[in-house]
């Protein structure tokens, strides 16, 4: 993965308050957390489906 710097990070954080706007920016911060906690889980879900299949 690449490593960004903090100048790169107020960067992209800039792109994304003039694309987006101030107003739309913590509704997508939640929709992408949300997102990323469902893969997370189902994610986890696999893993736990395959150690039960290999306790068999």
């Amino acid at each position: 993965m690449m490593n960004l710097g903090p100048g790169s990070l107020i960067l992209i954080i800039l792109i994304a308050l003039v694309i987006f706007g101030p107003k739309k920016l913590p509704e997508l911060g939640r929709a992408a957390g949300s997102t990323l906690r469902e893969f997370k889980n189902a994610a986890k879900g696999l893993a736990d489906d395959d150690d039960k299949k290999d306790a068999k």
